[in-house]
C-alpha cells in the first residue's frame, strides 16, 4: 500500500465507518445494532476510492456547475452510506424522505465547495 491516495481512501473509509458505528451505538445501544448496519459500514472503504479522485478533478475544474457536480459525485457515495445507514435505524423513518434529505444536503455541500474551492487562475 505505497500509493498515498489508496492509503488515504482506506483510512478515511475506515475512520468514517468507526465514527458512524460509535454514534449509532451510543444513540441506539451497541447491542441493538443489526448486522446489516455493520456490513454497510464496510461500503465506506470502496466508496472512498471513487471519492478522492473526484475531488482532485473537481479542484481543477474551472466551470462552476461542472465543479459543483463533481463535488456532489465525490460526496455522494460516502455520505449516502453514512447518512442512510444511520437514518434507517430509527423505527418508522420514511426512507424516501431520508434519501431526499440526503440528496438536498449533498447539493448544498456541492455548491458551497464549488464556491470556496475555485481553481487558481
Amino acid at each position: 500500500m505505497n500509493d498515498p491516495v489508496l492509503r488515504a481512501a482506506v483510512l478515511a473509509g475506515a475512520a468514517i465507518g468507526v465514527v458512524n458505528i460509535l454514534f449509532a451505538g451510543f444513540r441506539h445501544g451497541f447491542g441493538t445494532l443489526p448486522v446489516w448496519f455493520y456490513l454497510a459500514q464496510l461500503l465506506l472503504i470502496p466508496s472512498m476510492f471513487f471519492t478522492l479522485p473526484m475531488f482532485r478533478r473537481a479542484m481543477v475544474t474551472p466551470e462552476f456547475l461542472t465543479r459543483a457536480g463533481r463535488y456532489a459525485l465525490g460526496w455522494a457515495p460516502p455520505y449516502l452510506v453514512y447518512s442512510l445507514s444511520g437514518e434507517l435505524l430509527v423505527p418508522g423513518v420514511n426512507p424516501v424522505a431520508a434519501l431526499v434529505n440526503a440528496l438536498l444536503l449533498l447539493a448544498v455541500f456541492a455548491v458551497v465547495f464549488a464556491a470556496i474551492r475555485r481553481p487558481p487562475r
